[in-house]
């Protein structure tokens, strides 16, 4: 579903590669999380993924579609939810779902599972018709997710999702995630919270510097210790 290879990218200002090499996918049925500090590199890669960033060398596959020169198909298999809760504010919930819907050519079925199930499922109906503008940050962030869906894309991908979300609702999340990845999509997304890692991810992918330092199957690894992992792998940035 999504196949990265050799990817590498480096910003204008930086004579440093601020990812640097990476390879690996994710498949259909399959939730991989990927796990680094501050700065590893994580959003870069997602940026990259998803076709907000140009990158140097590499190649990012979506559904078989290459990301550089499939872009318009490579994106249609994309639903992405960033850390930023970035929407349209001056709309409301309900514009903003049929809005993006349209751009990525759903169906009205589609349009309507997004704001019927997925807001109930949310507890966001109760707002579709009120202005963006004028929801929390936790509504926002349900919003986004929302408008991530409304196309059912092969693959989901989310940068820090739970930032914002009641503990409720990051249950919630995390299970629809899995019950996704379940009815054979594909999820990628960063975290901080290990402990939701644990609890959707298959694979966790360790970032370091912009490298990719491992790569676990918690499927195979069940006890593997994430936390004690992590702070292993960074412990050197804190020497």
């Amino acid at each position: 579903m999504l196949n990265v290879k050799n990817f590498s990218k480096k910003y204008p200002a930086n004579d440093k590669y601020s990812v640097n090499d990476i390879s690996f996918s994710v498949s259909a049925g399959e939730v991989v999380g990927l796990v680094g500090s501050n700065g590893a590199g994580k959003s870069t890669i997602i940026k990259s993924i998803i076709g907000v960033l140009p990158f140097q060398s590499g190649e990012i596959k979506v559904n078989g579609f290459d990301i550089n020169t499939q872009s318009e198909e490579a994106k249609k298999q994309i639903g992405y939810v960033p850390d930023d809760h970035s929407v349209y504010e001056k709309l409301t919930g309900r514009e903003y779902i049929n809005y993006i819907g349209s751009l990525y050519g759903a169906t009205r079925e589609q349009k309507e599972y997004a704001t019927n199930e997925l807001a109930d499922q949310f507890n966001i109906s109760y707002a579709l018709d009120t202005q963006i503008a004028n929801y929390s940050h936790g509504m926002k962030q349900k919003i986004c997710i929302l408008g991530a869906l409304v196309h059912k894309p092969s693959l989901w991908v989310l940068d820090e999702p739970m930032v914002g979300l009641d503990p409720q609702t990051m249950a919630l999340l995390v299970k629809f995630i899995r019950n996704y990845a379940d009815d054979k999509h594909a999820v990628l997304f960063s975290s901080h919270s290990l402990e939701t890692v644990r609890k959707a991810c298959d694979v966790v992918i360790f970032i370091r510097k912009g490298q990719l330092v491992k790569k676990v199957d918690l499927r195979k690894n069940k006890d593997f210790d994430l936390e004690k992992e992590f702070m292993k792998i960074n412990e050197v940035d804190d020497a």
